[in-house]
């Protein structure tokens, strides 16, 4: 008889270990405790669903941080052609957009996701939501709390895939952490990834901006600058650029208390041609109208500038065009994890073995953001989430673990 696969998690990571040990001839059932699967997988998709990113993979797998020297060969075994070559195959389509960015072609993320409960029902995968994962009995197998009560399920082996702790109202709520914690499983403390920063604005930006996009922007810190978008929000910034240099500013705030910011709202411009270009505007112009006329800085550009200079450090265009160049922000914390869109941190790279197997619970891996590693936003999240699927797959099988006995008791 095949073995018999326990999948606790019906997100990206779940669902493409499910898929790969059911093409394998595995018997799998996927567990998840909300009523359907893929509730985080449609959110990331709600103003499109970016899959993936079509850079040069030895960039790609740059973005994983401190991470990479693990992760690199997981995502190199399961890549961002492979990515798109699963959903074309689902009858799905993809397309590069102007950014590197890799979309489907509908932008959706439900079409991908019916396509996908549609051929793991045709591989005989059984998902039974509304299910809670409680713990593990002593002798590995998982137990799980649904409709019909509390019972054990009758696996070989058990993928986890819980997720990590942003956004709990769509399953995932780190509630896992301790449970493995007090089975001698290194975790890692979690924290906010891809996360708004905090800011203190004045009650004048923040009542009047907030919300407000700010586009072609860079900012930088600690000597790193990221190009890109972010939005004004009452309580900081959020937005791609932030999320880039999250774990940067997450670790300095926690050292110092806060982090140095700086905001360039012309980067494709040096000062000198900011100067320039403001000294003809017309003096007799208000500062904000020369912003506009000269620059094309409209909205909370000045009043960005006064949240970091007094009016008359404004004054020569000289100055402004400096202040334009590197506008400072005090940023004060990450937004709260349940606020963030990811989780860093989780199980410990040194409490798996190469086949993210847990050392501590041997029949039992892991996959997805319960490991302790972080991504930006831009498709490399959801890269690393099937990545890291289709490698507790792959190491499920090559494992060949046999069925465990146990008495049953649960801890």
């Amino acid at each position: 008889m095949s073995q018999s696969i326990t999948i606790i998690g019906g997100g990206p990571a779940g669902l493409i270990a499910a898929q790969r040990l059911a093409e394998a001839g595995r018997r799998v059932t996927v567990y998840d405790r909300m009523p359907t699967v893929g509730r985080k997988f449609l959110m990331a998709g709600r103003g499109g669903l970016n899959l993936t990113h079509s850079e040069p993979l030895d960039r790609f797998v740059t973005r994983f941080g401190a991470a990479q020297g693990w992760i690199e060969p997981l995502v190199r075994a399961f890549t961002p052609d492979d990515l798109q070559a699963w959903s074309r195959d689902l009858g799905v389509p993809t397309f590069v957009g102007s950014s590197g960015r890799v979309f489907p072609e509908s932008l959706k993320a439900s079409p991908l996701l019916r396509a996908w409960l549609v051929r793991l029902a045709q591989l005989g995968v059984e998902i039974r939501t509304r299910h809670d994962w409680i713990g593990l009995t002593a002798g590995n197998r998982p137990v799980l709390r649904g409709p019909e009560g509390e019972f054990e399920a009758g696996a070989d082996a058990t993928i986890l895939a819980l997720g990590g702790a942003s956004w709990p109202r769509l399953g995932a709520d780190g509630g896992w952490a301790p449970i493995l914690a007090a089975r001698g499983v290194g975790i890692a403390l979690l924290l906010p990834a891809n996360a708004g920063v905090e800011i203190a604005w004045s009650a004048h930006l923040r009542d009047r901006f907030a919300g407000t996009p700010l586009k072609r922007i860079a900012l930088t810190f600690a000597g790193r600058t990221v190009r890109g978008e972010a939005v004004i929000a009452a309580t900081g910034l959020e937005g791609g650029a932030v999320y880039a240099l999250g774990p940067g500013l997450r670790q300095a705030i926690a050292r110092d208390g806060s982090a140095a910011l700086t905001l360039d709202l012309r980067p494709d411009m040096n000062a000198a041609e900011i100067a320039d270009r403001l000294s003809h505007a017309g003096s007799s112009d208000s500062a904000p109208n020369r912003l506009r006329r000269a620059l094309s800085l409209t909205g909370p550009a000045y009043s960005l500038l006064r949240e970091g200079f007094a009016a008359d450090a404004l004054a020569a265009p000289e100055a402004m065009a400096a202040a334009i160049k590197a506008i400072p922000l005090r940023v004060t914390g990450l937004r709260p994890l349940d606020r963030a869109i990811s989780t860093a941190g989780g199980i410990c790279l040194d409490a798996l073995n190469p086949a993210l197997e847990l050392k501590a619970l041997p029949g039992v891996f892991a996959c997805g953001e319960m490991l302790d590693w972080e991504a930006p936003t831009g498709g490399y999240l959801l890269q690393g989430c099937f990545a890291t699927g289709a490698a507790a797959a792959r190491g499920l099988v090559g494992s060949s673990r046999p069925a465990s006995t146990d008495p049953g008791t649960t801890d």
